[in-house]
Protein backbone atom coordinates (compact mmCIF):
# COMPACT_ATOMS: atom_id res chain seq x y z
CA UNK A 1 0.00 0.00 0.00
CA UNK A 2 2.84 2.42 0.83
CA UNK A 3 4.37 1.85 -2.58
CA UNK A 4 1.05 2.54 -4.27
CA UNK A 5 0.53 5.73 -2.30
CA UNK A 6 4.01 6.94 -3.20
CA UNK A 7 3.44 6.09 -6.85
CA UNK A 8 0.13 7.92 -6.92
CA UNK A 9 1.65 10.97 -5.26
CA UNK A 10 4.49 11.05 -7.75
CA UNK A 11 2.09 10.64 -10.66
CA UNK A 12 -0.04 13.52 -9.41
CA UNK A 13 3.00 15.74 -8.98
CA UNK A 14 4.29 14.89 -12.44
CA UNK A 15 0.85 15.75 -13.82
CA UNK A 16 1.08 19.13 -12.07
CA UNK A 17 4.53 19.63 -13.61
CA UNK A 18 3.18 19.00 -17.09
CA UNK A 19 0.38 21.49 -16.48
CA UNK A 20 2.86 24.14 -15.35
CA UNK A 21 4.96 23.63 -18.44
CA UNK A 22 1.93 23.92 -20.72
CA UNK A 23 0.71 27.05 -18.96
CA UNK A 24 4.16 28.60 -19.17
CA UNK A 25 4.37 27.87 -22.87
CA UNK A 26 1.41 30.18 -23.43
CA UNK A 27 3.57 33.13 -22.41
CA UNK A 28 6.56 34.04 -24.54
CA UNK A 29 9.73 32.99 -22.75
CA UNK A 30 12.95 34.84 -23.41
CA UNK A 31 14.99 32.05 -21.81
CA UNK A 32 14.54 28.33 -22.32
CA UNK A 33 13.63 26.86 -18.88
CA UNK A 34 15.93 23.84 -19.33
CA UNK A 35 18.82 26.19 -20.10
CA UNK A 36 18.01 28.19 -16.98
CA UNK A 37 17.98 25.15 -14.68
CA UNK A 38 21.20 23.88 -16.28
CA UNK A 39 22.79 27.25 -15.52
CA UNK A 40 21.73 27.03 -11.86
CA UNK A 41 23.33 23.59 -11.65
CA UNK A 42 26.52 24.76 -13.33
CA UNK A 43 26.91 27.81 -11.08
CA UNK A 44 25.80 26.34 -7.76
CA UNK A 45 26.53 22.66 -8.16
CA UNK A 46 24.17 19.77 -8.76
CA UNK A 47 22.89 17.89 -5.72
CA UNK A 48 20.52 15.16 -6.82
CA UNK A 49 17.06 15.26 -5.33
CA UNK A 50 17.45 18.78 -3.93
CA UNK A 51 16.06 22.08 -5.14
CA UNK A 52 18.37 23.96 -7.43
CA UNK A 53 17.86 27.05 -5.27
CA UNK A 54 17.16 27.13 -1.55
CA UNK A 55 18.29 23.53 -1.19
CA UNK A 56 18.81 23.59 2.58
CA UNK A 57 15.32 23.89 3.98
CA UNK A 58 12.72 22.70 6.45
CA UNK A 59 8.94 22.36 6.37
CA UNK A 60 6.59 24.02 8.81
CA UNK A 61 2.89 24.76 9.11
CA UNK A 62 0.97 27.71 10.43
CA UNK A 63 -2.13 29.82 10.22
CA UNK A 64 -2.97 33.21 8.77
CA UNK A 65 -5.64 35.64 9.91
CA UNK A 66 -6.49 38.51 7.58
CA UNK A 67 -7.19 42.06 8.67
CA UNK A 68 -9.87 44.66 7.93
CA UNK A 69 -7.33 46.53 5.78
CA UNK A 70 -6.78 43.34 3.80
CA UNK A 71 -10.53 42.99 3.23
CA UNK A 72 -10.76 46.62 2.12
CA UNK A 73 -8.00 46.18 -0.43
CA UNK A 74 -8.87 42.75 -1.82
CA UNK A 75 -11.86 40.50 -2.30
CA UNK A 76 -9.63 37.45 -1.72
CA UNK A 77 -11.23 35.19 0.88
CA UNK A 78 -7.83 34.69 2.52
CA UNK A 79 -8.47 38.03 4.25
CA UNK A 80 -11.83 36.93 5.71
CA UNK A 81 -10.55 37.08 9.28
CA UNK A 82 -10.90 33.31 9.69
CA UNK A 83 -7.86 31.13 10.34
CA UNK A 84 -6.35 29.99 7.02
CA UNK A 85 -3.97 26.99 7.09
CA UNK A 86 -0.54 27.70 5.62
CA UNK A 87 2.29 25.40 4.53
CA UNK A 88 5.65 27.06 5.15
CA UNK A 89 9.17 26.33 3.96
CA UNK A 90 12.17 28.11 5.47
CA UNK A 91 15.49 27.78 3.68
CA UNK A 92 19.00 29.11 3.18
CA UNK A 93 19.82 30.57 -0.23
CA UNK A 94 21.79 28.65 -2.83
CA UNK A 95 21.80 25.17 -4.29
CA UNK A 96 23.99 23.50 -1.66
CA UNK A 97 22.01 21.44 0.89
CA UNK A 98 24.96 21.81 3.28
CA UNK A 99 25.13 25.61 3.08
CA UNK A 100 26.28 27.20 6.33
CA UNK A 101 23.79 28.98 8.56
CA UNK A 102 26.21 31.56 9.95
CA UNK A 103 26.98 33.42 6.70
CA UNK A 104 25.64 36.76 5.48
CA UNK A 105 23.51 35.07 2.86
CA UNK A 106 19.90 34.79 1.81
CA UNK A 107 17.09 33.33 3.91
CA UNK A 108 13.80 32.33 2.31
CA UNK A 109 10.24 31.90 3.54
CA UNK A 110 7.97 30.24 0.97
CA UNK A 111 4.24 30.00 1.69
CA UNK A 112 1.17 28.18 0.43
CA UNK A 113 -2.17 29.41 1.75
CA UNK A 114 -4.82 26.68 1.48
CA UNK A 115 -7.95 28.79 1.13
CA UNK A 116 -11.48 27.45 1.66
CA UNK A 117 -13.24 26.72 -1.61
CA UNK A 118 -10.19 25.12 -3.21
CA UNK A 119 -8.15 28.25 -3.96
CA UNK A 120 -4.40 28.30 -3.39
CA UNK A 121 -1.97 31.18 -2.97
CA UNK A 122 1.74 30.49 -3.30
CA UNK A 123 4.59 32.88 -2.76
CA UNK A 124 8.33 32.97 -2.32
CA UNK A 125 9.77 35.63 0.00
CA UNK A 126 13.44 36.46 0.49
CA UNK A 127 15.47 38.30 3.12
CA UNK A 128 16.36 41.20 0.81
CA UNK A 129 14.24 44.00 -0.64
CA UNK A 130 15.55 43.26 -4.14
CA UNK A 131 16.01 40.22 -6.35
CA UNK A 132 19.33 39.36 -7.99
CA UNK A 133 18.31 40.37 -11.51
CA UNK A 134 15.63 42.32 -13.30
CA UNK A 135 14.94 40.01 -16.26
CA UNK A 136 15.27 36.29 -17.06
CA UNK A 137 17.97 37.05 -19.64
CA UNK A 138 19.97 38.99 -17.07
CA UNK A 139 19.61 36.19 -14.52
CA UNK A 140 20.86 33.64 -17.03
CA UNK A 141 23.81 35.84 -17.92
CA UNK A 142 24.73 36.25 -14.27
CA UNK A 143 24.60 32.50 -13.65
CA UNK A 144 26.69 31.81 -16.73
CA UNK A 145 29.29 34.35 -15.60
CA UNK A 146 29.55 32.55 -12.24
CA UNK A 147 29.95 29.05 -13.69
CA UNK A 148 33.36 27.53 -12.83
CA UNK A 149 35.98 27.48 -15.56
CA UNK A 150 36.77 23.82 -16.40
CA UNK A 151 40.51 24.42 -16.10
CA UNK A 152 40.52 26.25 -12.74
CA UNK A 153 37.29 24.84 -11.20
CA UNK A 154 36.46 28.43 -10.18
CA UNK A 155 34.57 31.30 -11.83
CA UNK A 156 36.64 33.43 -14.19
CA UNK A 157 37.01 36.75 -12.31
CA UNK A 158 37.32 38.75 -15.52
CA UNK A 159 34.08 37.27 -16.83
CA UNK A 160 32.29 37.92 -13.53
CA UNK A 161 33.53 41.51 -13.42
CA UNK A 162 32.67 42.26 -17.04
CA UNK A 163 29.08 41.03 -16.65
CA UNK A 164 28.56 42.89 -13.38
CA UNK A 165 29.90 46.13 -14.83
CA UNK A 166 27.49 45.82 -17.74
CA UNK A 167 24.63 44.84 -15.42
CA UNK A 168 25.08 46.69 -12.10
CA UNK A 169 21.64 45.54 -10.85
CA UNK A 170 23.03 42.06 -10.21
CA UNK A 171 25.26 43.42 -7.43
CA UNK A 172 22.50 45.14 -5.43
CA UNK A 173 21.34 42.08 -3.53
CA UNK A 174 24.86 41.00 -2.56
CA UNK A 175 25.64 44.51 -1.32
CA UNK A 176 22.52 44.42 0.82
CA UNK A 177 23.46 41.11 2.45
CA UNK A 178 27.00 42.35 3.08
CA UNK A 179 25.57 45.38 4.91
CA UNK A 180 23.43 43.25 7.25
CA UNK A 181 24.33 41.03 10.20
CA UNK A 182 23.84 37.27 10.06
CA UNK A 183 20.17 36.67 10.99
CA UNK A 184 19.81 35.27 14.52
CA UNK A 185 16.95 33.04 13.38
CA UNK A 186 14.57 32.31 10.53
CA UNK A 187 12.06 34.02 12.84
CA UNK A 188 13.92 37.33 13.28
CA UNK A 189 14.46 38.58 9.75
CA UNK A 190 12.29 40.43 7.23
CA UNK A 191 11.06 38.62 4.12
CA UNK A 192 10.20 40.62 1.02
CA UNK A 193 8.04 39.52 -1.91
CA UNK A 194 10.16 41.83 -4.19
CA UNK A 195 7.59 41.69 -7.04
CA UNK A 196 4.62 44.04 -7.38
CA UNK A 197 1.08 42.67 -7.23
CA UNK A 198 -2.33 44.26 -7.58
CA UNK A 199 -4.95 43.91 -4.87
CA UNK A 200 -8.47 44.17 -6.22
CA UNK A 201 -11.51 44.70 -3.98
CA UNK A 202 -15.15 43.84 -4.55
CA UNK A 203 -15.77 47.20 -6.27
CA UNK A 204 -12.99 46.54 -8.76
CA UNK A 205 -10.65 49.13 -7.24
CA UNK A 206 -7.04 48.12 -7.86
CA UNK A 207 -4.09 48.95 -5.62
CA UNK A 208 -0.56 47.87 -6.55
CA UNK A 209 2.05 47.25 -3.91
CA UNK A 210 4.99 45.18 -2.72
CA UNK A 211 4.73 43.17 0.47
CA UNK A 212 7.01 42.35 3.34
CA UNK A 213 6.63 39.87 6.19
CA UNK A 214 8.05 41.50 9.31
CA UNK A 215 8.70 39.48 12.49
CA UNK A 216 6.27 40.49 15.23
CA UNK A 217 9.09 40.24 17.78
CA UNK A 218 11.40 42.46 15.76
CA UNK A 219 14.48 41.93 13.60
CA UNK A 220 17.52 40.46 15.33
CA UNK A 221 20.99 39.78 13.98
CA UNK A 222 24.23 38.31 15.28
CA UNK A 223 27.60 39.95 15.73
CA UNK A 224 30.46 38.37 13.81
CA UNK A 225 31.65 36.72 17.01
CA UNK A 226 28.19 35.40 17.85
CA UNK A 227 27.72 34.05 14.33
CA UNK A 228 31.04 32.21 14.50
CA UNK A 229 30.12 30.70 17.85
CA UNK A 230 26.76 29.49 16.53
CA UNK A 231 28.46 27.32 13.94
CA UNK A 232 27.33 26.26 10.47
CA UNK A 233 24.05 24.54 11.40
CA UNK A 234 21.81 26.11 14.05
CA UNK A 235 18.75 27.49 12.24
CA UNK A 236 16.52 24.39 12.23
CA UNK A 237 16.82 23.61 15.93
CA UNK A 238 16.44 27.29 16.77
CA UNK A 239 13.22 27.45 14.73
CA UNK A 240 11.78 24.36 16.42
CA UNK A 241 12.47 25.80 19.86
CA UNK A 242 10.99 29.19 19.06
CA UNK A 243 7.84 27.62 17.61
CA UNK A 244 7.42 25.46 20.73
CA UNK A 245 7.56 28.65 22.76
CA UNK A 246 4.99 30.32 20.48
CA UNK A 247 7.44 33.00 19.37
CA UNK A 248 7.26 32.79 15.57
CA UNK A 249 4.82 35.16 13.93
CA UNK A 250 4.97 37.77 11.19
CA UNK A 251 2.96 40.80 10.17
CA UNK A 252 2.01 40.63 6.49
CA UNK A 253 2.50 44.25 5.45
CA UNK A 254 1.84 45.79 2.06
CA UNK A 255 3.74 48.85 0.90
CA UNK A 256 1.35 50.83 -1.28
CA UNK A 257 2.58 52.01 -4.67
CA UNK A 258 1.80 55.47 -5.95
CA UNK A 259 1.52 56.79 -9.53
CA UNK A 260 4.94 56.86 -11.17
CA UNK A 261 6.42 54.08 -9.07
CA UNK A 262 8.17 51.36 -11.05
CA UNK A 263 6.31 48.06 -10.81
CA UNK A 264 8.01 45.93 -13.46
CA UNK A 265 11.36 45.27 -11.78
CA UNK A 266 12.26 43.18 -8.74
CA UNK A 267 15.56 45.08 -8.43
CA UNK A 268 13.80 48.42 -7.80
CA UNK A 269 12.09 48.63 -4.40
CA UNK A 270 9.34 51.11 -3.71
CA UNK A 271 10.46 54.33 -2.02
CA UNK A 272 10.76 53.91 1.74
CA UNK A 273 8.29 56.77 2.22
CA UNK A 274 5.41 54.74 0.77
CA UNK A 275 2.66 53.97 3.28
CA UNK A 276 2.31 50.44 4.62
CA UNK A 277 -0.83 48.64 5.75
CA UNK A 278 -1.06 45.34 7.61
CA UNK A 279 -2.95 42.69 5.65
CA UNK A 280 -2.92 40.16 8.48
CA UNK A 281 -0.83 38.01 10.78
CA UNK A 282 1.01 34.75 10.05
CA UNK A 283 1.82 32.43 12.95
CA UNK A 284 4.03 29.37 12.56
CA UNK A 285 2.63 26.61 14.78
CA UNK A 286 4.65 23.46 13.98
CA UNK A 287 7.97 22.45 12.42
CA UNK A 288 8.88 19.13 10.85
CA UNK A 289 11.07 16.97 13.06
CA UNK A 290 12.84 15.51 10.03
CA UNK A 291 13.54 16.20 6.35
CA UNK A 292 10.00 15.40 5.29
CA UNK A 293 6.86 17.45 5.50
CA UNK A 294 4.12 18.83 3.28
CA UNK A 295 6.35 21.44 1.65
CA UNK A 296 8.85 19.01 0.14
CA UNK A 297 7.41 18.76 -3.36
CA UNK A 298 5.69 22.17 -3.58
CA UNK A 299 7.32 24.53 -6.06
CA UNK A 300 5.81 27.77 -4.66
CA UNK A 301 5.09 29.45 -8.00
CA UNK A 302 4.36 33.13 -7.24
CA UNK A 303 1.79 33.44 -10.02
CA UNK A 304 -0.51 30.89 -8.30
CA UNK A 305 -2.87 33.52 -6.91
CA UNK A 306 -6.38 33.74 -5.46
CA UNK A 307 -9.13 35.84 -6.97
CA UNK A 308 -8.58 39.38 -5.76
CA UNK A 309 -4.80 39.37 -6.25
CA UNK A 310 -3.19 39.87 -9.66
CA UNK A 311 0.42 39.83 -10.93
CA UNK A 312 2.21 42.88 -12.28
CA UNK A 313 4.01 42.82 -15.62
CA UNK A 314 7.35 42.10 -13.95
CA UNK A 315 9.06 39.74 -16.44
CA UNK A 316 10.61 37.68 -13.64
CA UNK A 317 7.15 36.67 -12.43
CA UNK A 318 6.01 35.15 -15.71
CA UNK A 319 9.38 33.44 -16.18
CA UNK A 320 9.39 31.46 -12.92
CA UNK A 321 6.83 28.69 -13.47
CA UNK A 322 8.58 26.82 -16.30
CA UNK A 323 12.03 26.48 -14.65
CA UNK A 324 10.31 25.48 -11.40
CA UNK A 325 8.50 22.72 -13.31
CA UNK A 326 11.76 21.51 -14.86
CA UNK A 327 13.40 21.54 -11.44
CA UNK A 328 10.71 19.50 -9.68
CA UNK A 329 10.63 17.07 -12.58
CA UNK A 330 14.34 16.42 -12.17
CA UNK A 331 14.07 16.13 -8.40
CA UNK A 332 11.26 13.58 -8.62
CA UNK A 333 13.24 11.48 -11.09
CA UNK A 334 16.27 11.61 -8.80
CA UNK A 335 14.34 10.89 -5.60
CA UNK A 336 13.03 14.13 -4.16
CA UNK A 337 14.71 15.34 -0.97
CA UNK A 338 14.10 18.28 1.30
Amino acid sequence: MLINLHTNRTALTLFAVSQLLMLSAVNAQTVDPVTMVNAFEAAGGKFEGFRRSGAKGICATGEFVGSADGRNLSSASVFSGQKIPVIVRFSVGGGNPKAVDNAKSQRNMALQFNIPGGETWQMGNISAPVFGSSTPTQLLGRLESLAPDPSTKAPNPDKVKAFAEANPEVLLQGKYFASQPVPASFATVNYWGVHAFAFVNAKGDKQFGKWIFEPAGGVMGLSDEEAKAKGPSFLFDDLRQRVKEGQVSFNFNLQLAEPGDRLDSATVPLPESRRKVTLGSLKVTAVSEDSGGACRDITFVPTVLPKGVEPSNDPMLAARAAPYAVGIGRRLSEGSKQ
